[in-house]
């Protein structure tokens, strides 16, 4: 696909890479590449689940300042939204998503990561949102997804501060969801998401669509968007035979209809 990133489909799954070495800089080409790879992956029946991973080295440490320091606010007020919703087509991809975290996600880097549904981190691995070191806050999505993982008290503690934390920290914390060593992070994503490219892929489109959708909206009104979303499974031939499979005692052979 892109110069820098890349999308890679085997067995189900298809991997977003990102390869901008040596610690993968998230600027305005790589957002654009990014941007696509999340649609063709969205759009694919081949894929069923999603890894975004930067390698064995790092994931991304960020936006490339370079191009920060020639930037003016009119300028920014253009590209701003772009960046945002660059990461938000990684959010929108209605499928499992995890993030391989190796070496640093840092910034944009980090913002990318919360995006997904998951963050596998490795045992090595250095995560935050340091902008207000430039004088800057995220804006990629870091304010707003990291205090919804978190909670507002320990987003704001990361991010007016601008402090690193490690893995330990990320999963006590619930930035990260499995630890595991650099080595093994790829592999241990692939066996989180595998269960899912033979599941009913309506119903986790629906599933995914609900909760997220859900943190947006007030409780009568998320339990409204699960009912309408719950009802509509009831047309997809998976809900025929997961239910049918259920009572005559086997295993389900779902085919994402």
């Amino acid at each position: 696909m892109g110069e820098f990133v890349t999308l890679e489909i085997t067995d189900g799954i298809g991997t977003i890479r990102l390869d901008r070495p040596p610690m993968n800089p998230l600027n305005t080409q790589v957002q654009e590449e990014l941007r696509q790879a999340a649609y063709s992956a969205a759009g694919s029946d081949e894929v069923k689940a999603v890894i975004v991973y930067g390698g064995q080295k790092v994931f991304a440490a960020g936006a490339d300042i370079t191009e920060f320091t020639e930037l003016s606010y009119q300028d920014m007020v253009v590209r701003a939204g772009a960046l945002s919703s660059a990461f938000d087509a990684v959010a929108q991809i209605p499928k499992p998503v995890v993030a391989a975290i190796t070496g640093y996600a840092l910034g944009g880097g980090c913002e990318l990561a919360l995006a997904c549904d998951w963050r596998v981190v490795a045992e090595d691995a250095k995560l935050g949102q340091p902008e207000i070191k430039l004088g800057l806050i995220p804006g990629a999505g870091g304010t707003q997804r990291l205090a919804r993982l978190v909670g507002p008290a320990r987003a704001k503690d990361l991010i007016f501060s601008g402090r690193m934390v490690d893995a330990t920290e990320a999963l006590r914390i619930g930035l990260a969801d499995r630890v595991a060593p650099a080595a093994e992070v790829y592999a241990t994503a692939v066996d989180l998401v595998t269960p899912y490219v033979t599941g009913p892929s309506l119903a986790l489109r629906a599933a995914k669509q609900a909760i997220d959708g859900g943190l947006n909206l007030d409780l009568a009104s998320g339990l409204a968007l699960e009912s309408q979303l719950f009802a509509g499974l009831f047309a997809t031939d998976d809900r025929i035979e997961g239910t049918t499979a259920f009572v005559a005692k086997r295993k389900p052979t779902f085919t994402g209809r």
